[in-house]
């Protein structure tokens, strides 16, 4: 995975260089990049960096949409660029509140990242980070935007929500295992319908 700032804000030839070198380790099977350029400087996924970057797969890029105004038609040729280089693109969020905390913009957000082939993978509950208190919401929240995702789109469109700790990335979900008893579990779905299943 490079990231830790954002790597492509170096030259393509520096890219190349350790690119070139971590292929040449033999338990590296996948090299994972983590940029925003995609986002904010669409520009930089030019020609030249698709046909250097081809040369070292499988690469993966994962980019950071988080509103659905950021996905331009720049953004959009700059992922098709990847795309047609055989890059797969996934997206990783971040829930904030007044940018994204609803569930009609998500959808929106969602939606218009599957349209252009790209994955819908995280939504992190934002980082305590000093001067961006103000960003952040609560948990109840972004659990109700994945509950009213879930059922109202493609389970495809679905980010998996995650708050950061020093665990690691730890998964937070809707419950939908609601009840148990001898031999058996009650579930319910994203319109609360209940169904008791066999539990072996």
């Amino acid at each position: 995975m490079l990231s830790g700032g954002d790597p492509l804000t170096i030259g393509d030839n520096k890219i190349e260089y350790v690119v070139s070198r971590l292929r040449q380790l033999p338990h590296v099977q996948i090299i994972r990049i983590g940029t925003r350029t995609p986002v904010t400087l669409p520009q930089r996924i030019t020609p030249e960096f698709c046909q250097m970057i081809k040369k070292y797969h499988p690469i993966w890029i994962n980019t950071q949409f988080n509103h659905p105004n950021e996905i331009t038609s720049e953004a959009k040729l700059a992922i098709e660029r990847l795309l047609k280089a055989g890059v797969p693109v996934g997206n990783q969020s971040v829930l904030l509140k007044g940018i994204n905390d609803s569930v009609d913009v998500m959808k929106r957000l969602v939606h218009a990242l599957v349209m252009a082939r790209v994955r819908p993978y995280y939504l992190y509950h934002a980082d305590l980070v000093r001067g961006a208190e103000h960003f952040r919401t609560s948990i109840a929240e972004g659990i109700h935007i994945i509950e009213n995702l879930r059922g109202h789109t493609s389970g495809f469109a679905v980010p998996q929500y995650v708050i950061c700790t020093p665990l690691g990335k730890t998964p937070l979900n809707p419950n939908y295992l609601i009840g148990s008893g001898p031999g058996h579990i009650v579930l319910r779905n994203y319109e609360w319908r209940t169904w008791k299943d066999p539990d072996a």
